[in-house]
């Protein structure tokens, strides 16, 4: 009598590797979007941002917009690519806050709660595009509602009081 090819032990063993196979490709994992987010065996880490942490350490620039795909967001971020130094060199952190992608803090991931404790704050609704300059002390020195150059930022920055003791400071060092 032959035997049936389920009970074959080649089948049997064929069958195995091949779920396993399958099993690995579905739950490896994988890049999302670009390079902005890795996914990995352990959950992304995600942090909370609070604006008031910040106070006297760094301004803050608030990106709000409803998504990545959001044509004014893209805008925006592409007249800040390239001027990575000149965030630095004014201890200026950029937040983007966004209504249906993640949220990151100078490119760190922030948890959803923190991100919506910022839209409360500033009257910033989930559909709305806004850019908010937090200065040192805490107070909104300025909000446009249309993307703007970085160099306009940095020239308001610059010509606070506090910034320029901070340039001597540096300058003698």
């Amino acid at each position: 009598m032959m035997k049936s090819l389920s009970q074959s032990p080649i089948v049997n063993n064929s069958v195995l590797i091949s779920l396993t196979l399958t099993a690995s490709i579905v739950l490896s994992p994988i890049s999302i979007g670009g390079g902005t987010a890795q996914g990995s065996t352990q959950a992304i880490k995600t942090s909370s941002f609070n604006l008031s942490s910040q106070k006297w350490q760094n301004r803050v620039l608030l990106v709000f917009a409803p998504s990545v795909n959001n044509r004014t967001y893209q805008q925006q971020m592409q007249l800040f690519n390239q001027h990575q130094n000149g965030f630095t060199d004014r201890d200026l952190v950029l937040v983007q806050v966004l209504a249906t992608d993640k949220s990151y803090a100078n490119r760190q991931l922030i948890d959803k709660s923190s991100a919506a404790n910022l839209r409360n704050r500033f009257g910033v609704d989930k559909e709305n595009f806004r850019v908010i300059l937090v200065g040192k002390d805490g107070g909104v020195k300025r909000s446009d509602a249309t993307p703007v150059q970085a160099t306009a930022i940095f020239e308001q920055i610059d010509a606070m009081p506090m910034r320029q003791q901070e340039m001597q400071q540096r300058g003698r060092k």
